[in-house]
This record gives C-alpha cells, structure tokens and sequence, in this order.
C-alpha cells in the first residue's frame, strides 16, 4: 500500500533528508507542499505530514491548527522539525495534537524510525471505525482469540439493527449514520455501567454490526434488557412524527409498490463461551448468527440466549 509522506518546507533540504532515508522502500512517496497550497493537500488525506518550521513564513501554530481543523485529517500524523529548542515553544506546537517535535539538527536514523512507526501506528487506527471510534474486525478477532487462549468464561453479545436499510431508504445514509453512532453510544454506555468484572470489549463489525464480550458473571440479561429499553426509547428521536404515529415506514418495492416495514429495532444474540466450550473464534461465530437469527423472530427489538455446554442444550428468547 502507497503511503504518501507530504513535506511543507521551501527549501526542499528535509525532503532530501527523508527521500535518502526511505529509497530502497518503493511504497513511500513523497510531496513537497507550499503552505498556500495546504488546503489542497489535505483534500489528498495524506499518511503523514512532516513541517519544516525552519522553512515556512507562517506561524507554525496556525499551520498546525489549520491542518487539525480539517476533519478528514484529524488522525493524519503531524511532525515538526525546528530548531527553536525552548521548551515553551514546543510544548504550544505539541498542544495542536502534533505527534511528534524534532529538535534540528537531525539525528536522521531518530526521524526514519519515527516515520515509521507513525506511520504503524496510523495503519492500526484505521482499523478502527471512522462512524463509531470502536474496534473493528482486527481487534474484535484478537479479543477473542485472547480469551480463548486463556480459557476464561466470557459471554458474547451479537447486536445488530432491524428495517434499517427501510430506514436508510426513506431517511437517507446521513440520518442512518447518526442511528449508528446512537447505537454505539448506547452499547458502550450500557457495558460500562452495568459490568461488574470491569472485563469488557465492545466492537464495531460495519454497518449496522455490533459485539459486545463480558464475563459470565456479569448480569448479561441485564445489560441486555437495558440497551433494548434504552434504544427503543432514543431511537424516536430520529424518526418523524408521522411514522411513529403509524408506526411503520412505507418503502416502494422494485415493482413501485409500497410495503411497510416496522420502525427500527435492535436485536441481540447472546452466547455463553464457557471454558473449553469452543475451539475458534469461528464456531462462536456461527452460533453467535443463530441466536441473533432467533431473536429477529420476535417483532420488535428483543434478545435470545444460548446456554448450551457440554451436558445441556438451552436457548432462550
């Protein structure tokens, strides 16, 4: 994967720097920057942003905020290099969220290596949801595997929204984007509160996709049956008054007629991993989808659980 390094100094002297740093690797490709010219910079969302404060007749603070007031850059890295060594200074540049302050003269093996693992770094974030700020599937996958590997008791809670492409249809992405953030909210917040253990992770799969893992000695029915309440509450917010008088959305069908699908509700499918119960993270997968399945049964948002171990068979709804 390309990863573009963007380089705001006139005299080109750290672009030099850094393109002897990195030429046996193909896959960094640098680009020198005016500071006139920031604004189409940030359209491109660059991997990496190195200033030469040295070199520029902006104020380095007004560079730096500019660049963090655009919100496709806000976890795009920032790195300064001056040779202005006050600690005052550095600490005003450090706090526009510049990652990393380079005192010139260079110590050239310091800056490749902080390239580098900024750049790591960045690549880690990204696996995060942009929508949600919430582990995605890396991290969902190595929770569980971690958990597996130390034969704990967990549970696995599955949640995912009901009618919500009708949803989207009639109100738009933008609109189910804020559905899905409220959805998030509501998970995180639930978890937190009501977990005893402390020993929690919430996940964020894509799209209308949720994990949640507590211990078993959680009161999982209860964190359950609290998202549910408190969703189905929240979620209003977001519909006109029209359909939730009527209760349902009008959606036309690919042959223009109109089929009504009910308001949005959550589901949630919860798996009891007692130890030694599963081997993979994609036996509890599959079990995992069949809960949640059974709980979509029922009209409107609602929970199943499966209890099942090695000498009994329990789901419930």
């Amino acid at each position: 994967m390309s990863q573009e390094i963007y380089i705001i100094d006139k005299s080109n002297k750290l672009k030099e720097i850094i393109s002897n740093l990195f030429k046996k690797e193909k896959e960094f490709k640098l680009k020198s920057v005016d500071t006139d010219k920031i604004d189409d910079m940030l359209k491109n969302i660059p991997s990496l942003i190195v200033i030469n404060e040295d070199e520029i007749d902006e104020n380095i603070i007004e560079v730096c905020k500019k660049i963090r007031l655009n919100e496709d850059n806000s976890i795009t890295p920032i790195i300064v290099v001056s040779s202005n060594k006050e600690k005052a200074h550095r600490v005003e540049v450090l706090k526009e969220c510049v990652e990393h302050y380079i005192k010139a003269p260079i110590d050239n093996e310091y800056l490749y290596f902080t390239i580098k693992n900024l750049i790591r770094l960045l690549d880690t974030n990204r696996r995060v949801s942009p929508l949600t700020g919430l582990p995605g599937n890396v991290q969902i996958q190595a929770e569980m595997k971690k958990r597996l590997l130390n034969k704990e008791d967990f549970v696995m809670l599955y949640l995912d929204l009901d009618n919500f492409k009708a949803y989207n249809d009639v109100y738009g992405f933008l609109n189910g984007d804020e559905i899905i953030k409220f959805t998030a909210r509501v998970i995180l917040d639930n978890i937190t509160k009501l977990s005893t253990s402390g020993n929690t992770f919430v996940g964020h799969i894509g799209g209308d996709d949720f994990v949640a893992i507590v211990s078993e000695e959680d009161d999982y029915e209860a964190i359950c049956q609290n998202i549910i309440a408190e969703f189905d509450k929240g979620v209003l917010k977001y519909f006109n008054e029209e359909d939730i008088e009527k209760g349902y959305l009008e959606v036309p069908n690919r042959k223009c007629i109109l089929e009504q699908f009910p308001l949005t509700s959550i589901s949630i499918g919860v798996v009891v991993a007692h130890k030694g119960r599963f081997s993979n993270v994609l036996e509890i997968g599959e079990i995992g989808a069949q809960v949640k399945h059974l709980a979509k049964t029922t009209m409107g948002s609602a929970y199943s659980i499966d209890r099942r171990n090695s000498k009994s068979c329990l789901i419930e709804k």
